[in-house]
């Protein structure tokens, strides 16, 4: 069990990173993860099967999920639509475009076909379990999440930052906002994209549903994340984002493992979810115990 919540955590982590980019460092409320997420699974499962490498197979997933990206912010930038309908035209037209590069099939399986985690697993047979594939999968992450540490200790970086907060200040200093937030739109809808190859691999199939909902999970994990560390440390926000991710797959597992105490099904995980994101904007907001503390002052009760 720890393991398969430490393999979804990482794996997932990397989309959460993607959803970092665009909701907290441009704010900008991309929806087309749920897009990108399926179709770099499908680029993956599809190139596999084709016969190309797997380091390929994994750069053009992640090329195909900014491509994405740039479909969506080039429809925000130049045709001034609203970043909410942008990636929401972008996402439904991925569900065609998915459709057709699986050959128009929903789903397309590599039950027998030895992938990379296969062979991790067999090479680390000796750990037991899937700790081999744990520590693969943690290794890619923390390459990710260092990458862009550095990324945004850059000047280039550290404008990007600055752009979600004060585009203004973008601006005064001489350099297009435009051209700053599609990189930056590319950039996290590649890593979406490379989350989904990941996740194929490890599922062992695509589909062309893999991405319903998955924004609002990345959301979730963003959250709580955000309630473990309070830090404006771009080290400790990228890590904070992998340590929510983390806790979600880990309390989606709770759920499923022990939820039928309560009569709990997997039809519930969206709603659970969704309290889930409800609570962490409530406490990140203090309108709890800001509530709390007033009750308590006119009552005379402890704090």
């Amino acid at each position: 069990m720890i393991e398969g919540i430490l393999i979804e955590g990482f794996v997932y982590g990397i989309m959460v990173l993607g959803v970092f980019i665009t909701f907290r460092v441009l704010n900008f409320a991309d929806m087309t993860v749920d897009g990108s997420f399926p179709l770099g699974a499908a680029v993956m499962v599809v190139t596999l099967l084709k016969g190309f490498p797997a380091p390929l197979s994994f750069l053009l997933a992640f090329a195909a999920g900014s491509a994405a990206g740039l479909v969506t912010a080039l429809i925000h930038t130049r045709l001034k639509v609203p970043d909410l309908l942008s990636g929401i035209l972008t996402m439904t037209m991925l569900y065609s475009i998915n459709l057709r590069i699986m050959s128009n099939r929903a789903n397309i399986s590599l039950l027998r076909f030895v992938t990379v985690f296969d062979s991790i697993n067999k090479l680390t047979s000796f750990l037991g379990g899937l700790w081999g594939v744990v520590i693969f999968c943690a290794l890619i992450t923390l390459v990710i999440k260092i990458a862009l540490d550095l990324f945004y200790h850059t000047d280039y970086g550290l404008t990007m930052g600055a752009l979600g907060a004060n585009p203004q200040l973008v601006i005064s200093q001489g350099m297009n906002p435009d051209v700053i937030k599609i990189s930056g739109i590319c950039l996290a809808n590649g890593l979406a994209a490379l989350a989904g190859a990941l996740t194929s691999l490890y599922q062992g199939f695509a589909d062309v549903s893999l991405g319903t909902g998955i924004i609002v999970s990345g959301l979730a994990s963003l959250m709580l994340g955000e309630l473990l560390v309070k830090s404006n440390r771009i080290v400790f926000q990228t890590l904070r984002v992998l340590a929510g991710s983390i806790l979600y797959r880990g309390l989606m597992y709770f759920a499923r493992d022990y939820g039928y105490h309560i009569k709990m099904t997997p039809n519930d995980f969206k709603l659970i979810t969704g309290l889930l994101i409800i609570f962490c904007i409530l406490a990140s907001n203090n309108k709890f115990f800001t509530r709390r503390r007033k009750k308590s002052a006119k009552t005379g009760g402890p704090v």
